[in-house]
């Protein structure tokens, strides 16, 4: 599968609505200023993206224009009051200290500050007095409800990971190694996304709960649990499909994988705003847990967009509850001998007023 598709761009909506949030923040706080140095922070409120060499800023005061501070050429698909080209290289090699270099851009600015909000801890004498304040959990509080641009890059996120899934059904057969495997997988992500992936998931192995890919050859009638996360300019998607090696699964793998299925469908029923995680947990523990003598030892689930797992949290060590708006993995497993290591099955929803939609399509069948 391919594309001639690039990720869509974050809307200028979007961004300036994110922008106000933040600024109503600054000022109900009695901050001077924000500094946004993440780059997928920077990403999410100006629509800036670039090689994570580099060190974007995203300087945002409680009134006034805004500045983005960026290692080269001006563009209007970035949103911004002001753009300010900091010295990031010389006749293209890199300078050595990019924040600094990056800083330096809006010194004056800076100066003029006493109490700043940052989202990373700069040093001290970059800040030119100024004291820096932790804005991090503000703005995983403003992340967690989605805007229709958001969704739509997670949405294409998607489109490359069910691109490396529709793959793996053709290249998982009897003695091809999990290595060659996960680099064919990895070869359609990046097709289908039109551009170069971060992080591309966590589990690529035969017979085994989970685990980087090995030069081991996969054998007839393993399951291969496949989670697979394929990251588009800071945000994430995170979908599982198991497949059976040979494609002849047994009944118990068949079994397996019809519970896991079926819990999707009490999810799909029964989630909504209000929905306590924990509670929704311990529900599918009981259904899972013991099931034909298998078990279900790993959370049901997490937030994602910029980050990976993020709120809320299907957990039980957490006590978080659904939001409209979050956008949420949810990951059933099954795992014993019999079932020549396990299933788990995967897929990302967004929650809507009423309760969940499922972004993910790909069939779950081993």
């Amino acid at each position: 599968m391919t594309t001639t598709d690039l990720p869509p761009d974050l809307t200028l909506a979007g961004c300036l609505t994110r922008q106000q949030r933040l600024r109503d923040h600054l000022q109900s706080a009695g901050l001077d200023a924000a500094l946004i140095a993440d780059p997928g922070h920077v990403y999410y409120f100006t629509n800036f993206w670039a090689h994570l060499m580099y060190q974007p800023i995203f300087f945002l005061p409680a009134s006034g224009p805004t500045i983005l501070c960026v290692p080269g050429e001006e563009s209007d698909s970035w949103i911004a009051d002001e753009q300010r080209a900091y010295p990031s290289n010389r006749l293209c090699t890199l300078e050595d200290d990019q924040p600094r270099q990056s800083m330096s851009a809006i010194a004056g600015e800076i100066s003029s500050c006493r109490r700043i909000g940052c989202d990373d801890a700069p040093r001290p004498w970059l800040l030119n007095g100024a004291n820096c304040e932790d804005l991090v959990g503000t703005l995983m509080n403003m992340r967690r409800a989605k805007d229709p641009d958001e969704l739509e890059v997670i949405r294409h996120c998607i489109t490359g990971c069910e691109a490396a899934f529709e793959c793996a059904r053709e290249v998982v057969q009897p003695g091809v190694s999990e290595v060659e495997i996960h680099a064919s997988m990895h070869r359609a992500a990046i097709m289908a996304v039109g551009e170069a992936i971060g992080e591309f998931g966590n589990d690529f192995r035969a017979n085994a709960a989970g685990g980087q890919p090995r030069l081991r050859s996969v054998e007839a009638g393993e399951l291969m649990p496949l989670d697979v996360g394929v990251a588009v300019r800071g945000y994430h998607c995170d979908l599982c499909r198991t497949l059976c090696v040979g494609n002849q699964p047994t009944e118990a793998q068949s079994a397996a994988a019809a519970k896991c299925i079926e819990i999707h469908g009490y999810v799909e029923d029964t989630v909504k705003p209000g929905t306590s995680c924990k509670k929704l947990f311990e529900d599918v523990e009981a259904m899972l847990e013991g099931y034909n003598g298998w078990s279900f030892p790993h959370h049901l689930g997490h937030g994602i967009g910029l980050f990976p797992h993020e709120a809320p949290r299907l957990n039980p060590n957490w006590d978080d509850t659904i939001q409209a708006g979050d956008v949420i993995a949810v990951e059933p497993g099954l795992y014993g001998n019999e079932l020549r290591a396990g299933v788990r099955i995967e897929d990302d929803y967004v929650v809507t007023k009423t309760g969940v939609e499922r972004l993910s399509s790909h069939p779950r069948h081993l």
